[in-house]
């Protein structure tokens, strides 16, 4: 059986197909190239450049990729620009999760793994915020998201198909072999923005804020690798497949970060200074979202191998090198 990666030509679902490679996993990536690379997808997988909105490419492509699971990562991120655009967001991460879902079931897939986001939860009353914890979204991107999870319940209610719907928290970090890593050059990844200042790739770094009610006044944030995060979802498909029942679970190793914090690091990882000034708040940020991590680890008994912030940092930093030195001799 095959595995369909939606929007596995990103940051998040290029390391999900290393991941299922490294597995023996047969891969069939379907990315508009939009936002995500054709050279980011490894060899070994196989590439279909078109819209997960297109039913007839989405069938075909189901059918030919003989898929029991899809992983669901095709959509839009930016919580700002959510704000600006939020009919944008409604359509790329609602209507088109909606049809997949559809076109899943008549297909007969068995498995399906979604992309979410802890932006689900808006501002918590506390932290950690467990599954469990009141669902208020305050972005359009949280509530496109949420609506899916939604959907998702419920056609697997009135259907045999199973699914994990995972609640990222912030990803960062690159794959620690260098294959791979957060490659859109103006990204908003807050590790990703300040190792492109750190190596002059930006003239500085603007902090967002620095009048919240946390310890220096900045947000706080839990960070999880990539790397990481892919072997979690793999785990989650070897749960499906295993028999398990349906979850939505939280990913993040359950501490936070502040972004003076992750300044600091990269500052003492790259060993190089760079220029940081302070503006205002962004709309749709919260003041602090941390992950109550109980439930993956004993759900799934997933264990991370990366959680220091020194590490994610680490490789955040060799793999914008690598991308310099792409750029440099393509």
């Amino acid at each position: 059986m095959g595995i369909l990666v939606t929007g596995g030509a990103g940051y998040i679902g290029s390391h999900m197909v290393l991941e299922l490679l490294d597995a023996g996993e047969e891969v069939t990536v379907l990315d508009d190239l939009s936002t995500g690379f054709r050279w980011a997808v490894p060899d070994g997988a196989r590439l279909i450049v078109g819209d997960v909105g297109d039913e007839n490419l989405v069938m075909k492509v189901i059918r030919e990729s003989s898929a029991d699971a899809i992983f669901h990562f095709a959509g839009s991120v930016v919580v700002p620009e959510s704000v600006r655009d939020p009919l944008r967001y409604y359509r790329n991460n609602t209507c088109k999760s909606r049809s997949l879902i559809e076109w899943a079931i008549k297909a007969e897939v068995s498995h399906f793994i979604f992309s979410s986001t802890a932006a689900v939860y808006g501002t918590p009353q506390q932290n950690p915020v467990s599954e469990q914890s009141e669902l208020r979204p305050i972005s359009p991107y949280g509530s496109s998201k949420l609506m899916t999870e939604m959907m998702l319940a419920d056609a697997a209610a009135a259907s045999n198909l199973r699914y994990m719907a995972l609640r990222y928290f912030n990803v960062a970090g690159a794959d620690p072999a260098g294959r791979g890593g957060q490659s859109t050059p103006q990204a908003t990844h807050l590790i990703k923005v300040a190792a492109q200042t750190a190596l002059g790739q930006r003239p500085y770094l603007e902090v967002f804020g620095t009048d919240y009610p946390t310890n220096d006044g900045s947000c706080i944030r839990d960070y999880i690798h990539v790397h990481d995060l892919a072997r979690a979802h793999y785990t989650a498909l070897t749960h499906l497949r295993r028999g398990g029942a349906s979850q939505v679970l939280n990913c993040g190793y359950g501490r936070g970060h502040s972004v003076f914090e992750v300044i600091s690091s990269v500052r003492r990882v790259a060993r190089l200074d760079f220029p940081v000034r302070i503006g205002p708040r962004r709309p749709g940020d919260p003041a602090a979202l941390i992950a109550d991590a109980t439930r993956i680890r004993e759900v799934l008994d997933w264990h991370p191998e990366f959680d220091d912030l020194d590490t994610m940092v680490g490789h955040a930093l060799c793999w914008e090198r690598r991308l310099i030195q792409r750029r440099a001799t393509s």
